[in-house]
């Protein structure tokens, strides 16, 4: 057994918001880009290792609905980077058995990167290794808002009635279906909040704050957060035993 791993509950599934490339970039009076590929071999070097703890689930927010908003530049220096990015993560998964999916509403991405991304899912689809979501793209209203309108486009042909729209039903419309719900979110570089991020999957989700900026985040911080996470009562409802 690895020496971080003692006795620790691994959570099956780990989310994380990938906060403060650019700030971290800021800091060392370099462009907000140069954060964002740091950011993305940090991505490289956490599922490997997240995978050598055993964390079957690893998903992270790469690229919001709400970041078209950025500056173009910035936006058009992402997309080149995810370009990239989708290469070099087809190599890494090749060679660690991931099974990788992407989050998000695709229709919204150039189509080279969508066909880059039907490529990767494809050629992953059965890998034994982590199973790496990554949200591109992705809302969690804009995932919930598709969902319902496809309960509702269904309803109107007679294919679907009220009481059939159930939990389960809901979540098998969702860019989730058939993953687990997150055990643990974690965000970096010290911010609070969720950020529109699966909305619906975080419901009994714990959460786990840190300082430090995305492109510092190490193995030693991943341990910090599941030891973190098994300091939690996991008990839905806080509701402790006497």
């Amino acid at each position: 057994m690895m020496a971080e791993k003692r006795d620790l509950v691994m959570p099956k599934h780990v989310a994380i918001i990938l906060d403060g490339n650019g700030r971290w970039a800021k800091r060392k009076g370099m462009p907000r880009n140069y954060g964002h590929v740091q950011g993305a071999k940090t991505v490289e070097v956490i599922c490997e290792e997240a995978y050598r703890m055993g964390i079957q689930y690893l998903t992270v927010y790469a690229f919001s609905t709400e970041n078209w908003g950025r500056p173009k530049e910035e936006v058009d220096a992402l997309m080149k980077l995810l370009r990239n990015y989708m290469k070099t993560c087809l190599t890494t998964a090749k060679k660690n058995r991931m099974c990788v999916r992407v989050l998000g509403d695709k229709t919204g991405l150039d189509t080279d990167i969508r066909n880059r991304i039907a490529q990767l899912e494809e050629s992953t689809r059965d890998n034994d290794g982590l199973h790496f979501q990554i949200a591109l793209n992705y809302g969690g209203r804009d995932e919930i808002i598709r969902a319902v309108r496809t309960v509702v486009e269904r309803a109107a042909r007679g294919e679907l009635r009220g009481e059939e729209v159930t939990e389960d039903y809901l979540s098998s419309l969702l860019d989730t279906r058939g993953l687990p719900e997150p055990d643990l979110l974690i965000r970096t570089c010290n911010e609070q909040r969720i950020s529109n991020f699966l909305l619906w999957q975080l419901a009994y989700t714990e959460f786990y704050f840190t300082p430090v900026a995305w492109p510092d985040f190490t193995k030693e911080e991943l341990v910090k957060a599941v030891e973190a996470y098994n300091n939690r009562d996991r008990k839905y409802g806080g509701v402790k035993e006497e």
